[in-house]
This record gives C-alpha cells, sequence and structure tokens, in this order.
C-alpha cells in the first residue's frame, strides 16, 4: 500500500482509541491560554483597541487603523525594523547567487526561486491585522519580574478593490508579533498593590474582559514593551528538475530600548549561529564547554535554557520542509560527529563528549527529563532554536498564522489558527498558570517540540499531539533496534503503528496497521 493510500485510509477510519481533534475541539485546548476567536479577534481589530499603533502610541487620536505605508514611517520605534529586513533580503539573494549561480531569483512566478514582495511593507493597500493574542507566562524564567510574557499576533494582509467596489482581502506570508511583558510591575490593584503574577494568571484563567488581560486601554504601555518578532516567508522554491518544493521563513527579533524609544535589532534566542561557531575555534571550544557544563546541561534538557548572546544569531532562515533526517537544513547540522561524514569535517560535539556529560550531570544527581542519549542531544541541540523549533509540525514556517476571519470560504490552512506543536503544548501552558494562580512556583521545563510532555497525557491520549495518527513516535520501541533512552515514551495509540517518516530517522509517525 502506497504511503499517499495509507494516509488517507487513515483519515477514513479515525474511531474508537484512535482519534483526531476536531477543529472545534483544537481552540477549546487553548481556553485560558490564547484567544483564536475569529469573532473576538475581528471585533478586537476593528475597535482598534489592540492594534500596533494603539498599544505604541496610546495617546494617538485617529482611530482608523494605519496601512503599512504609514506604520513604519509615523512610528518612530518601528523606523529600524523596515532597513533590517531589507540587509537580510540583500544578503539572502547574494547568497543564492553565489550558491545556485544557475537559477534565477526575483519577485514574481518567472523565476526559479519567487522572493516575497517587499513592497507590500511600503503600500498603501495593506495592514497587519489581529491574529491572536497568546499568553506566555510559562516563560517567566526568563523574566520573573515580568511574569512572563503576552503575545499579539499580526499578520500581513492586501485589500484589494474588486471591480463591484467591494475589498478583497488576502492574507500574505507575514506575521508581526508584538511581544510585551505580562505584567507593568508599577501597576496597582483596587486595593493600591501591585498587581501580581497570579493575579495576571487568574485573569486568564478565569476567561474575563479581555481588557484585564493586557491592561488599562488608556495605560501607557510603554513599560510593558519587550520585543518584535517578524517572520516571513522569503522564498518559494516550486519542484523543478534540480530540487523538491521548498519555501524559506525568515526570522528576526527587535528588542525595545525604552531609553530611544526604539525597537533595535538583536540575537534570536537560543538560535546557535552554526556557521560562526563551526569557523571560530576559540567560539568553538568556549560554547562546548558552556553546553556539556552539568548546571547548564540540566538546563538544556528542561528546554528552559538560555545561551549567551556571543554565541547567537540576529537573523534566522528556517527552510521547511526539512523532514527528520539530519540535513544541512537544520539549524545544527555539522555539529554533532557522525552527521556530516568527509575529509575536513570536524565536529563540536562528540559521542564521547556527550556520554561523558550526562554521566558526569548524573554522578551530581542531575536527573535528565528528555535527552538520555546522544540523538536526544542532538534533537533538542535542533529545536531549542527558533528555526528548528518553526521546522517542527509546523504549518509551514509558521506555529500561529490565525484564523482568516476576513475571507469566507477560507481555506482549511487558514480555518485552524496554529499548528499541532502550539495546541499540544497547552496543556503544559495552562498548568504553569494554575500553579501561578495557586501562588506555587510552577515546573516551567517543556519536553521536545515534537511531543507533547506526559502532564497532558490522558486529556492528549490518541490524538495525533500525543500517540494518534501522524503523531511523532520512536521506531525503536516496534523492533527495529534498541530503543533511544530519549524516545522510549514516544507510542503510538491501539490500532496504530510506528513507521518511518525518514530514511534513517530513529523517528517514524502513527499511522494504521497495514499488512
Amino acid at each position: 500500500m502506497s504511503r499517499a493510500l495509507r494516509i488517507l485510509l487513515a483519515a477514513a477510519m479515525l474511531s474508537g482509541n484512535i482519534m483526531s481533534l476536531s477543529a472545534a475541539e483544537r481552540p477549546a485546548l487553548a481556553r485560558g491560554t490564547a484567544i483564536t476567536d475569529p469573532d473576538l479577534l475581528r471585533r478586537l481589530d476593528q475597535s482598534d483597541a489592540l492594534s500596533i499603533p494603539r498599544l505604541l502610541q496610546p495617546e494617538r487620536n485617529a482611530n482608523a487603523p494605519l496601512t503599512s505605508d504609514l506604520l513604519f514611517t509615523s512610528l518612530s520605534q518601528l523606523k529600524e525594523i523596515p532597513p533590517a529586513i531589507d540587509a537580510e533580503f540583500d544578503r539572502y539573494i547574494a547568497r543564492h547567487k553565489q550558491a545556485s549561480p544557475s537559477e534565477t531569483i526575483g519577485v514574481g512566478d518567472g523565476f526559479d526561486v519567487q522572493l516575497f514582495d517587499r513592497a507590500a511593507l511600503k503600500s498603501a493597500n495593506t495592514r497587519f491585522v489581529l491574529a491572536g493574542i497568546v499568553n506566555r507566562m510559562d516563560r517567566a524564567y526568563v523574566s520573573e519580574e515580568s511574569c512572563g510574557e503576552i503575545r499579539l499576533i499580526y499578520r500581513l494582509v492586501r485589500f484589494d478593490t474588486k471591480p463591484d467596489g467591494a475589498n478583497a482581502a488576502t492574507r500574505l506570508p507575514m506575521t508581526f508579533n508584538l511581544v510585551m511583558k505580562a505584567r507593568d510591575a508599577r501597576r496597582i490593584d483596587a486595593s493600591g498593590k501591585p498587581i501580581t503574577c497570579a493575579e495576571v494568571a487568574r485573569r486568564w484563567l478565569g476567561n474575563g474582559d479581555w481588557r484585564g488581560l493586557i491592561g488599562s486601554r488608556t495605560a501607557p504601555y510603554d513599560a510593558m514593551l519587550d520585543r518584535v518578532e517578524t517572520n516571513i516567508q522569503i522564498s518559494i522554491s516550486p519542484k523543478s528538475a534540480l530540487h523538491d518544493f521548498r519555501s524559506d521563513y525568515l526570522l528576526k527579533v527587535f528588542k525595545y530600548n525604552a531609553v530611544d524609544r526604539t525597537f533595535e535589532e538583536s540575537t534570536l534566542e537560543n538560535q546557535i549561529d552554526r556557521d560562526r561557531i563551526l569557523a571560530d575555534d576559540t567560539l568553538r571550544r568556549d560554547f562546548k564547554a558552556w553546553l556539556l557544563s552539568a548546571v547548564n546541561l540540566r538546563e538544556f534538557d528542561r528546554g528552559t535554557v538560555l545561551i549567551p548572546e556571543q554565541y547567537l544569531a540576529k537573523a534566522a532562515v528556517a527552510p521547511t520542509p526539512a523532514g527528520l533526517d539530519a540535513s544541512a537544513l537544520q539549524p545544527e547540522f555539522g555539529m554533532m560527529q557522525g552527521e556530516e561524514e568527509g575529509e575536513g569535517n570536524d565536529p563540536i560535539f562528540t559521542e564521547d563528549d556527550v556520554v561523558g556529560a550526562l554521566k558526569q550531570a548524573a554522578a551530581r544527581g542531575i536527573t535528565m527529563e528528555n535527552i538520555r542519549s546522544v540523538a536526544g542531544f542532538q534533537r533538542r541541540l535542533n529545536d531549542v532554536t527558533c528555526s528548528g523549533c518553526h521546522q517542527t509540525r509546523g504549518i509551514g514556517g509558521f506555529h500561529f498564522p490565525g484564523v482568516d476571519w476576513l475571507t469566507e470560504g477560507a481555506s482549511n490552512s487558514t480555518i485552524v489558527p496554529a499548528s499541532p506543536h502550539f495546541f499540544g503544548d497547552q496543556l503544559r501552558r495552562r498548568d504553569i498558570l494554575a500553579a501561578f494562580a495557586a501562588g506555587k512556583r510552577p515546573d516551567f521545563s517543556r519536553g521536545f517540540a515534537g511531543r507533547p510532555q506526559t502532564r497532558g497525557v490522558q486529556e492528549l491520549a490518541g490524538t495525533e499531539y500525543l500517540d494518534g495518527w501522524g503523531a511523532h513516535c520512536s521506531l525503536q520501541n516496534m523492533g527495529s533496534g534498541t530503543p533511544d533512552q530519549s524516545f522510549t515514551s514516544w507510542t503510538c495509540a491501539n490500532g496504530l503503528t510506528c513507521q518511518p517518516a525518514a530514511a534513517s530517522s530513529r523517528i517514524g509517525m502513527c499511522f494504521i496497521k497495514t499488512r
């Protein structure tokens, strides 16, 4: 039976212990941790209450949304973003021309590699539309003072006039995330006391008035601004005689400078600058020593590590689909022994390095939750990065494209607001909010990007997020070798079997058993 036929059969036969969450059930997983309802998002967007201009300049009197041509010119806080993105495009084009001189690259269908049209960022016909609001108090380990983050996610949309005079809206492949601190430490409640993390968490879990989730509508938001994150589908390469279909996504981050009141180009959190580290002997040695130290390896295992800036990049390109096999499309490729064979290849981490570091951590009484093998270390080295995470169970290169509430009869890809990775992680995030609300110390740890932690095992059992059809699973559990201790819990629900999704990976996908 072919792979395509097996997938179609699986979709038709899901029943009993083999189940998948419906489109209506998926948002329920995010209840209390995210706002994904299209009707509410439409009202919020149309009211201008949570528009980018309103949040950056609350004193602004105009209620009409700013189009892209005005957004980056009239809001001084954003002035450094367009030139930084332009510079990344220029570097991307230059790298492509050097690597593939026979392929054309440019804007439009006539090119082998079709670029995102940057003119959309300077157009009077485009603007950023509110696509979702996501609670990330699970990231309070980064800054306990701010209680984590709230992310307002906007999607770039082009508005064209039809012959009948009506506006036609087309969503473009770019998101703009305005990341705000979950609380302003200066704000006080009705009793005159500072707003606590517990109070912020209770407001979210209570699904109360949305205004209480962000702050007063008339408040100065300056103290709550943290950064802007942009994600652009920088190019599409249709399938050809030279290569399979591929799309690349450019990721950028701009930190807010409260003194200058400007978002400035910054490094991406945990985005390892692979090429620079591999080319610098001092960086190689220092990065290896830093990451393999017992205390940092423990946080690396838990998913709460914060890699120092000297090892990080200011931009990342996430190619999709990247697949499960080790390849140059993955952000850490070449850092681990055995990934790239041949003369002159000198990996940073050998198998003995990793095994030795795990043994030293165990001798100090540190129990690893996820990384229990060389393969586990390698997988975490990929998914701890921004680009590696975006390559894992994403919708293209996005984890939160948002529901297309502008278009009637939208395609299925835009009816679902977020990726399987996003929904599978919501129980962990809600568990953290509940701990905050109860005044307890949360467990901020997280599993691998491709597999939710077992703290949500009962609610997710049998679904695509944990062990249902399409879930990631361990091939070695099925008798194809010695089980890898990092992945032994990656099983399939009754009626499904783990089948290869790549040529040599230890990881497969759960499908219906075939004879």
